[in-house]
């Protein structure tokens, strides 16, 4: 007992200590919570002790016009603009500084100073104080500016950030034959921009987040206030604020961490690089989230037929649309259950092929020395090795490679006798037809349920595939993407909702916004 006692006594001292660890483990030191005294000399120094050693981060000491009043900035080389600083602040206070300022007296006292400097004296735009080291460290460390004055407490801060981003292109993995050729890039800044310029729409909100805990970011949520519902954007607001982790370099991260259900193989946020499909989903009530440093936004809530549209859909006229998005669920089917439908019917059910197909197969199959299953993986792997290393290889040769691969295992592979020409035919369409799928990460989860509809035909045969097409439903029924279940219109049925499901209805039949959604306003405008 004494033994067990003192065992349970050890892991509470050790369980104390690892709470009082976490609890003190992004706690900023003292000397960085310190507020400044309003001594140059003494606030200077504090903060080149704190980011001093750092080689990119230069202090300039200098004195305001011709008072002997001691000033100095820090800033940070490569993420400032050194042309704003001296132009705008280093010329208006050592040269511009008018003769007024130089005769008056009371330009010495400390409040007047301060407000000469912001209000009279410097022309920059974004401007503001802070009052401990902590704060000066992280703004100076971003890319603004800090301005010491001998005997003012405040130290004020410039911006004068300077971002390196390159133009705005056309997406690369959303290509439109019709539709704008304009992209997201990694400036949060020109993503903002890019949707004010859609138009001129007052409704139009953009709320600003700081996330990371040892790299903070710049992330904004995007809505229509008129439309959306408060409810939803307080969902939002509250799984961001949530995010608990170091860094958040691209928004992948983002989407996992706020998403519903994690063990789920089908992706709950949606994540885009084009501006039409951010204002078509804040149009519907939907809301957007944006992340410094990566073109790919995010939309929430999601459902699957979201992830089988395409903005062309919505810019040709309806029958085309239609059709098109139609074709895209029949490739989806196709991607999934072809190669386990093959391994079925050889495999269990041939008198349900016809008499002379089921003769080519068997003639063609003859001298194969594997079962369908083991044949279907060697392809179906083998495809997506290939895949993989034309993403990996340079642009110029990667397709191409991709190709000429393919073609010459499988004819290697029939020509030995290891593969079937009919599971070379499957496979090929299997692989094409992953290809219709508009959004990337929706290809991979449908490959990725591929290899489990095999297995299961392989066991059970049709019967197989149909608990797998069961079980697959049961889970999509059960599954919500921020309170909006996943497979919405279908489940639960909503006939109005039915207008841009499978098919896509005349733009004069679509008057209302998607019940699901429960917006603020139903009608659409225009």
């Amino acid at each position: 007992m004494k033994m067990r006692r003192k065992n349970i006594k050890i892991r509470q001292l050790k369980m104390h200590s690892k709470q009082s660890e976490k609890t003190q483990r992004f706690k900023p030191p003292q000397d960085l919570m310190g507020h400044f005294t309003g001594e140059f000399t003494v606030d200077l120094e504090r903060v080149r002790q704190e980011i001093g050693h750092n080689s990119d981060v230069h202090f300039r000491e200098f004195h305001i016009g011709s008072k002997d009043i001691r000033a100095a900035i820090i800033f940070v080389d490569g993420l400032s603009d050194k042309e704003l600083i001296d132009k705008h602040i280093m010329k208006s206070l050592m040269i511009n500084y008018s003769e007024e300022y130089k005769q008056d007296p009371s330009i010495l006292n400390q409040t007047v100073l301060k407000e000469t400097i912001k209000n009279q004296v410097l022309s920059i735009s974004e401007l503001a104080e802070v009052h401990d080291v902590y704060d000066l460290v992280s703004k100076v460390l971003t890319g603004s500016t800090a301005l010491f004055v001998a005997g003012v407490p405040e130290v004020l801060i410039l911006g004068t950030t300077k971002g390196k981003s390159r133009n705005i292109e056309e997406p690369v993995s959303e290509a439109l034959v019709r539709g704008p050729r304009v992209g997201f890039t990694e400036t949060l800044s020109d993503n903002t921009a890019l949707l004010r310029q859609h138009g001129d729409n007052r409704s139009l909100s953009i709320i600003q987040f700081h996330v990371g805990l040892r790299a903070k970011k710049k992330l904004v949520i995007a809505y229509m206030n008129e439309i959306v519902n408060q409810d939803l954007v307080e969902e939002v607001k509250h799984r961001i604020k949530n995010i608990n982790i170091d860094d958040l370099p691209e928004s992948g991260y983002v989407e996992q961490l706020i998403e519903d259900n994690y063990l789920s193989p089908f992706p709950q946020v949606q994540n885009t690089e084009r501006p039409d499909r951010v204002i078509g989903a804040l149009m519907e009530g939907r809301v957007a989230i944006l992340l410094d440093g990566t073109p790919f936004a995010l939309i929430v809530p999601v459902t699957f037929s979201m992830l089988l549209q395409s903005p062309e859909d919505y810019y040709e006229r309806w029958l085309p649309g239609s059709l098109i998005r139609l074709l895209r669920y029949f490739t989806v089917f196709i991607s999934l259950f072809a190669p386990s439908l093959y391994i079925a019917f050889i495999s269990f059910h041939p008198g349900m092929i016809p008499t002379k197909l089921a003769m080519s197969i068997i003639g063609a199959r003859e001298g194969v020395p594997f079962p369908a299953l083991i044949e279907a993986l060697i392809m179906e792997i083998s495809i997506e090795i290939l895949r993989e290393a034309g993403l990996r290889l340079p642009k110029p040769i990667g397709p191409a490679m991709g190709i000429v691969g393919g073609l010459i295992i499988g004819e290697a592979a029939v020509q030995a006798g290891i593969i079937s020409p009919v599971m070379v035919i499957i496979v090929s369409l299997t692989a094409i037809s992953s290809f219709a799928i508009p959004q990337y990460s929706a290809g991979i989860t449908i490959r990725i349920l591929r290899f489990a509809a095999m297995f299961c035909a392989a066991m059970l045969g049709l019967y197989g595939i149909i608990l797998f097409f069961l079980l697959l439903c049961s889970h999509l029924v059960k599954l919500k993407s921020f309170g909006v279940p996943f497979i919405s219109p279908a489940a639960p049925y909503r006939v109005s909702d039915w207008k841009d499901f499978m098919i896509r209805m005349p733009l004069m039949m679509m008057r209302r916004r998607p019940k699901l959604m429960q917006t603020k306003d139903s009608i659409r405008k225009g």
